[in-house]
């Protein structure tokens, strides 16, 4: 018969690690240098707290059964665990990599071909149809042409990923161009605005936080496309580690990531609210 203080040990065991997201929560809180910041935050916390102690219950009484899904607590406890290896960081860092890189090309493509989609309507009427046809493609469907054409290396898993992040970014992009006032245009014109000056000094402004908000989103289809990349080929990378036994442990790690880019772009946004509102 197990005593007490085993029963004790074993229910702090269990039940500790629930600690972990308060002790988050609450770091974040006591750091946090803002009033306006410190009023919000637990208005923030609130549903994904919530979510977390009914998937914590859930599993706990059974309700869960016979899908096998850890609690919560057994994943951050798994995930404290797995990123003190050296050898999860290369794949951490592979993985991101890959995300910076392929989104970067994205921006790199899809913002001025958006500029001069929008600002040009002869542009437009050569390349809106092509661009149109390209879209309706399934993006993962070419990843086997591009390994075909390309071979195996990294140049295939980056393409395919600036082509998930491409579309939401170069469309928001034609769409905040082509919505900018006239009367502005009209206005700069009359003054004697050159061609350069409208661009730099209208269309960016009035673009730019559109442009944020595709990027917004196409940080979330990048995700899926590097999962895909990895998970069909590749020797290192985070979707390789989906295939092991720390499946949640690192579907948990990347959501974290997800939500820290997701708010840095958020951030990015107020930003030029503030600097262009």
């Amino acid at each position: 018969m197990p005593n007490e203080d085993d029963i004790i040990d074993v229910f702090l065991g269990s039940y500790a690690s629930l600690a972990i997201p308060f002790i988050i929560l609450a770091i974040i809180f006591l750091l946090s240098r803002r009033v306006r910041q410190l009023s919000r935050l637990p208005e923030r916390a609130v549903a994904i707290v919530a979510f977390l102690l009914v998937w914590e219950a859930a599993v706990r009484t059974g309700l869960s059964y016979p899908a096998p899904i850890p609690a919560p607590s057994r994943i951050f406890e798994g995930l404290v665990v797995i990123i003190r290896l050296e050898k999860f960081w290369e794949h951490a860092l592979t993985s991101i990599g890959r995300v910076l890189l392929g989104y970067a090309l994205a921006l790199a493509v899809a913002v001025p071909l958006g500029f001069a989609v929008g600002w040009f309507e002869t542009v437009e009427r050569f390349l809106d149809p092509l661009l149109q046809t390209i879209r309706q493609i399934p993006q993962f469907a070419l990843y086997p042409v591009f390994i075909l054409f390309l071979g195996v290396g990294e140049l295939p898993k980056t393409l395919l990923i600036m082509l998930a992040a491409v579309w939401w970014i170069l469309l928001n992009t034609i769409t905040a161009v082509k919505n900018i006032d006239p009367a502005l245009i009209k206005m700069a014109r009359s003054m004697g605005a050159s061609q350069w000056d409208l661009v730099w000094k209208i269309t960016v402004p009035a673009s730019i936080r559109t442009i944020v908000t595709g990027m917004r989103y196409a940080s979330t289809e990048v995700v899926l496309a590097l999962m895909t990349v990895e998970m069909m080929g590749s020797f290192k990378g985070l979707g390789l580690l989906l295939g092991t036994p720390h499946y949640w442990e690192v579907l948990f790690f990347m959501t974290i990531l997800g939500v820290i880019a997701n708010y840095l772009l958020v951030t990015l946004e107020r930003r030029l609210n503030k600097g262009y509102g």
